[in-house]
């Protein structure tokens, strides 16, 4: 447990290396934090839960709750704060960390201290992805993340091309979510319950760049025939004709903004940086749809058998890099016929990691919902329009993820590391 927060720490210390302090406030956004206040939250996340809510500890810094919680700071408040300096802010996610490494080392580890170690873990992982999505939104230079040479995200891999197939699964009785065997799973995992699936075909890949940009060149954006109502909604006032971080390149074709720099589009990665509204135009464009979560984990998990459903769409073993793109290991998406020995027993590539995946279903509590200690995690979600996502992209932290795993984001969401796959 001391290894991975040590190294969650890293990680979140790494994606604000080099920022000003300008830099680090950013401007106001209704989609970003002010990153100082960011890492701040994250070091009060896990004073709160491990070191105040699990061993009745003092607190360190008497103005922490009035400065980082993020159930009682309103967001658009955040960046009038009273907010200590970026050295005081170091000195307190120190403090914090240290005083929680010396309890695990001191103590006899418990159930509940696993769980808890677990929670703030996890959540200062989840946070490490917003920051790098946050410093993709705000055009800022890359982190350097330690990445292997030539693999930067700026296709400069070796292409291996598309993987344009369907999938054929055959549906029947699936039991969808986590089961209690596993030693930590978030409440909207909870519990696993029998689910009728019909047949479908679901394709082997994300959609490419090259794919959706047939659908952008075709007037996808103009046309209202594409469009529910609530997303053509969305375009007119967004102004949208192309995805977000797209331009047009001299010539014909398209450019990317990657961080900081305009490059050429990766014709073969997953399309990146779409809401839900865009990834369901383009279903209706190519006479596809988006797949339901329980289709969605039914490719993952291979066909309904007795007995436990697999933790990876391989089985139990552990993310290699051979199997998933993920921990920011190449700093942006590989090209979607990447790593078949990550497919499912279906033949699905890359459910887990790379590109996160819209689904068309709204996040809703499972049968039997029980919330868990951090009630601020699901609940409050499930009453507001949030779409399910599933499989993680290449920021998502390894250890987070399993077949079962939910994130969730209001359908006109594109700054997050999002894309999709079809089903018919």
């Amino acid at each position: 447990m001391i290894e991975t927060l040590r190294d969650a720490r890293s990680r979140t210390l790494k994606l604000i290396d080099g920022l000003s302090h300008e830099q680090l406030m950013g401007p106001r956004l209704d989609i970003v934090n002010p990153m100082r206040w960011e890492v701040g939250h994250v070091a009060w996340f896990q004073e709160y839960w491990f070191l105040r809510h699990y061993l009745r500890e003092p607190m360190i810094r008497g103005d922490a709750d009035r400065l980082y919680d993020s159930a009682r700071v309103a967001h658009e408040t955040r960046w009038d704060l009273p907010l200590p300096t970026m050295v005081q802010t170091r000195d307190y996610m120190n403090e914090v960390l240290s005083r929680v490494v010396d309890r695990i080392n001191s103590t006899e580890l418990t159930e509940k201290a696993n769980y808890f170690g677990r929670l703030v873990t996890f959540h200062e992982d989840m946070h490490g992805e917003a920051l790098t999505y946050t410093r993709q939104t705000l055009a800022y230079p890359p982190p350097d993340l330690g990445i292997t040479p030539g693999s930067d995200g700026s296709g400069s891999r070796e292409r291996s091309g598309p993987l344009a197939e369907d999938a054929e699964v055959p549906g029947g009785k699936f039991v969808l979510g986590a089961t209690p065997d596993l030693p930590f799973v978030f409440d909207n995992e909870k519990w696993a319950h029998v689910v009728e699936v019909t047949p479908f075909h679901i394709a082997r890949a994300p959609v490419t760049n090259a794919e959706f940009a047939q659908f952008v060149e075709s007037a996808g954006y103009q046309l209202p025939v594409y469009w529910d109502q609530e997303g053509w909604n969305w375009r007119c006032r967004a102004g949208a004709d192309r995805p977000v971080y797209w331009e047009r390149a001299q010539g014909g074709g398209f450019k990317i903004r990657r961080y900081d720099s305009l490059l050429p589009l990766p014709e073969y990665q997953p399309v990146i940086h779409v809401n839900a509204y865009e990834a369901e135009a383009y279903c209706r464009w190519a006479g596809r749809r988006l797949p339901t979560e329980a289709e969605w984990e039914l490719a993952a998990c291979g066909p309904p058998e007795e007995g436990r459903k697999p933790l990876f769409p391989w089985g139990d073993d552990p993310p290699t890099a051979a199997r998933t793109n993920l921990d920011g290991k190449y700093a942006g998406c590989v090209d979607v016929s990447e790593m078949p020995e990550g497919d499912s027993p279906f033949g699905c590539r890359q459910m887990i990691g790379n590109v996160w995946e819209w689904t068309s279903t709204n996040l809703k509590p499972y049968p039997g919902f029980v919330i868990d200690p951090y009630k601020e995690y699901s609940e409050p979600w499930f009453h507001s329009p949030h779409r399910v996502l599933r499989g993680g992209c290449w920021a998502t932290r390894s250890r987070l993820l399993r077949n079962t795993w939910r994130n969730f984001y209001p359908p006109d969401r594109r700054d997050v590391f999002a894309g999709f796959r079809t089903c018919r």
